[in-house]
């Protein structure tokens, strides 16, 4: 009796576990999506994570000090800020593609001071 409740608790397990994995197969991930309906803002998200691990290499590798990283990860902090004050003026949904140019001016600005 105890073997057949450990095999069909098994059982259960198993089989949930397979249709938990095919849901997760059949559903695109949630930033997928947001990815296509939103281009201008994840290109410029990207870009700042991108910068900010750039900026997180060179402290490790000791060309810039603490305080050269701390200010350069502020003013990605408040790019990023700035980028999503102007989505939140658009609906919360995109940002326009002149506010994506004045963002990435300032993303290059910041870039520009990586790798000096």
């Amino acid at each position: 009796m105890l073997n057949r409740r450990a095999a069909l608790a098994a059982l259960i397990v198993f089989a949930l576990g397979g249709l938990a994995a095919s849901a997760d197969a059949a559903t695109p991930a949630p930033d997928t999506q947001w990815q296509k309906t939103h281009p201008r803002r994840e290109q410029v998200n990207s870009r700042l994570n991108r910068q900010n691990q750039r900026i997180d290499q060179e402290l490790k590798q000791g060309q810039i000090t603490k305080q050269q990283a701390q200010k350069m990860h502020a003013q990605d902090r408040q790019i990023h800020q700035e980028e999503t004050t102007m989505a939140r003026e658009n609906g919360n949904t995109h940002i326009t593609p002149a506010e994506k140019k004045s963002l990435n001016q300032q993303e290059n600005a910041v870039s520009q001071q990586i790798g000096r």
